[in-house]
């Protein structure tokens, strides 16, 4: 075994070079490492494929470098360089290398981890003083490991004064928040004297590895009236709620229970007692009638006699919502569901109602896609918000009200046979105004005592000649016309007596209509309600959906009538 036969087979890289830096020796590590035959590297100048080699220095001042880093073919190597001498003389010179790439790799890494750690430290250091508690840990020995400034002031101390300290040395005496390393068992709220101030604390060991190396305490409230204060405000908190909750549940039962609902007409009587029964029930309950009758009184109602009168009670106009809005509005939907959706998504009114009840007005208004959906809600008592795929669950009872005649939508396919059946479970048919005239002088009274306390007057009679008008009147928008035309005449009267002038003006021209027989009832009927549109358009300045509300019908039933008597001007 010669001497090339052991160098060659060193897991070092061995080079050497003349005098003029021709290599003149490689080992087989050169030659994988270069991935060139030794014949074609030796007699090639050093530079060639070593361009930061030392070698040429190392023969011009005879002094070796000695573990030199070195870069090359993304490895990172260590090299030693010594000159050759024969004789006294310097006649070349000789390069060992080794490759430390993976050491390099593993103390890149470390130090990463060190940032890491670091960074991690600087966060918990911030954390810990943003705190308003008071935080301190100690080891097993019983050393302040860490704590915060806001645990240091009660000393008046730095944190750095504390951090390696034992202890006893800080408190003065045997603090208890390490006893939590002797017991194992945490500990919170306990009262306890820290320098002298009383407070309410934490105490914790900390474990590692299952074992306990030490005990953490912080502290909650730096004085014991802090908690009592807070205690007292939440407690009143508590008060007001419990308050505001029985005064919204009585305003709720007395405003909207059978009893507030006026009427001693024997059938409208019996429909009330009737209503009162099916409260109790959890059926859908489809509320009919011509619009001003109370259909939403009697939904109301419905809902403070039932058993969910705990729960929300969501009303839907489903005329008043634009057609491409009510899917949202009813199920709500998704962030990012369709542009200008709001961020996070909007529950629907379906959800806001679980547990509760959903009054669906106008429902006989609503398309027929929209019923397609609403009744697949009936069936499978759950919905999708749009953009979402997951089905959720909600538990409630709907009632729904509408003035149309739904029979007649369904021959001329403007209505589902099918969601007629699911919401026609229960029908109550509210009468109207003209059918329980009976009541007429009822309701006048409670509106009278309504508005008196409204406006501070003091109203108490009604001229025999006004009695006469609103007793002859057919009233088509039922108590809801009988409600504004008392407020309007709240609103021109001096006195305490409401007289014929205080009337709309459709009222008072009514009696010049008296001598018309059977035959003209249709086409009076038809004048009166044009003049009323009209004095209703001039007494609102124009303003369609204050003459609406005015007239006691829809926006758009109130364009259908314009167009319909050919009114110009508005």
């Amino acid at each position: 075994m010669n001497l090339n036969e052991i160098i060659a087979s060193t897991s070092n890289a061995v080079v050497a070079v003349d005098r003029s830096g021709t290599i003149v020796y490689c080992n087989r590590q050169v030659e994988n490492f270069l991935g060139v035959p030794a014949s074609s590297i030796i007699g090639r100048q050093v530079n060639e494929f070593f361009p930061t080699t030392g070698l040429m220095e190392v023969m011009e001042d005879g002094r070796p470098q000695l573990g030199c880093k070195l870069s090359l073919n993304n490895g990172t190597y260590l090299s030693n360089r010594n000159p050759v001498v024969v004789d006294g003389k310097i006649v070349g010179a000789v390069a060992v290398f080794q490759d430390v790439t993976e050491i390099q790799n593993i103390i890149d890494e470390l130090t990463t981890r060190n940032e890491k750690v670091e960074e991690l430290q600087e966060t918990l250091t911030n954390i810990l003083e943003l705190s308003s508690d008071g935080i301190v840990a100690v080891d097993r020995d019983y050393k302040i490991t860490m704590a915060n400034q806001a645990y240091a002031s009660f000393f008046n101390k730095s944190v750095e004064e504390l951090i390696g300290r034992h202890v006893r040395k800080i408190y003065g005496a045997n603090p208890i928040f390490p006893k939590a390393m002797e017991t194992g068992v945490p500990e919170y709220g306990y009262v306890t004297t820290l320098n002298g101030q009383e407070i309410i604390a934490n105490r914790m060991p900390i474990r590692k590895n299952g074992e306990i190396v030490g005990a953490l305490g912080t502290v909650v409230f730096k004085n014991i009236a802090d908690l009592q204060a807070l205690s007292e405000k939440i407690q009143n908190l508590r008060n007001q709620l419990d308050y505001y909750k029985d005064e919204l549940e009585r305003t709720q039962r007395s405003r909207f229970s059978f009893d507030q609902i006026i009427g001693q007409n024997p059938s409208f009587t019996a429909l009330k007692e009737t209503a009162r029964r099916v409260a109790r029930s959890h059926s859908t309950v489809l509320l009919r009638g011509e619009s001003g009758t109370g259909k939403e009184l009697f939904a109301r109602a419905i809902y403070t006699e039932s058993g969910r009168n705990h729960g929300p009670f969501v009303r839907v106009n489903c005329a008043a919502v634009p057609e491409n809005l009510l899917e949202s509005e009813l199920f709500g939907y998704k962030d990012g569901a369709f542009t200008g959706a709001r961020k996070g998504g909007q529950v629907g009114k379906f959800e806001l109602a679980d547990k509760g009840v959903i009054f669906l007005d106008e429902i006989g208004d609503m398309s027929l896609q929209m019923q397609a959906k609403l009744l697949r809600v009936l069936q499978e008592k759950e919905i999708e918000r749009l953009g979402d795929t997951r089905p959720r669950q909600v538990d409630v009872r709907v009632i729904a009200a509408t003035n149309r005649n739904l029979e007649e939508m369904i021959i001329n396919s403007e209505f589902r046979e099918d969601l007629y059946y699911r919401i026609n479970v229960i029908t109550l048919t509210i009468p109207p105004l003209r059918g329980r005239m009976e009541d007429l002088d009822l309701l006048l009274q409670y509106f009278i005592e309504h508005f008196n306390k409204r406006f501070g007057c003091r109203v108490t009679e009604i001229e025999p000649e006004v009695m006469a008008v609103l007793r002859s009147h057919r009233w088509p928008g039922n108590v809801r016309e009988l409600e504004n035309v008392v407020e309007r005449a709240f609103n021109m009267l001096e006195g305490d007596t409401i007289q014929k002038e205080h009337l709309p003006l459709y009222l008072q021209r009514a009696q010049k209509h008296k001598g018309l027989g059977r035959s003209g009832l249709h086409h009076l009927v038809e004048e009166i309600e044009r003049e009323a549109i009209i004095d209703a358009l001039e007494a609102c300045g124009g303003n369609k959906n204050q003459a609406a509300l005015l007239l006691g019908i829809s926006r758009a039933g109130l364009y259908k009538k314009i167009s319909r008597y050919k009114i110009r001007g508005y």
